[in-house]
Formats: structure tokens, sequence, C-alpha cells
């Protein structure tokens, strides 16, 4: 019977990897300007480009949050 686990340099690399890539993610969302930069929809009375930006601050720290976690109990040896 084999086994397909990973082994612990390849399950390293992989959570250093998906840490890497959920870090990643919010500065890809925020970096392009010219798209959150208008004012429809509006949510709540606020243009697009602030709660925009809000939504993605509450997802960030959701993101680095997992990232920090999956690197400190999976990855950090």
């Amino acid at each position: 019977m084999s086994d397909h686990s990973l082994d612990g340099s390849k399950r390293n690399r992989l959570i250093i990897i998906t840490s890497a890539v959920l870090t990643i993610i919010p500065f890809i969302a925020l970096i392009d300007i010219p798209f959150y930069n208008r004012t429809n929809p509006e949510l709540g009375g606020l243009p697009f480009f602030y709660w925009y930006q809000i939504l993605w601050l509450f997802l960030a720290a959701a993101l680095f949050a997992t990232a920090g976690v999956l690197y400190n109990r999976y990855g950090g040896e």
C-alpha cells in the first residue's frame, strides 16, 4: 500500500508557497487603482472607491492571519 502523504520538505515548500500566495492576493487586488477609482456602485452611501478598500482591509487581515497560522503550525520548523 503506497503512502500519498507529502514528505517534510515538499510539505514545507507547499505551505510556504501557499502562505506567499495568500499574502500577495491583497496587493494584486489593490494595485490596479483605475479599476476601483469610481463612485458607483455605492454601498450605504459610500462610493465604491472607499468601500472596496475597506472590504480589502478585512479580507487582507483574514488572508494574512490564515497565512500566518498555516506557516506557524505546519511550515515553520
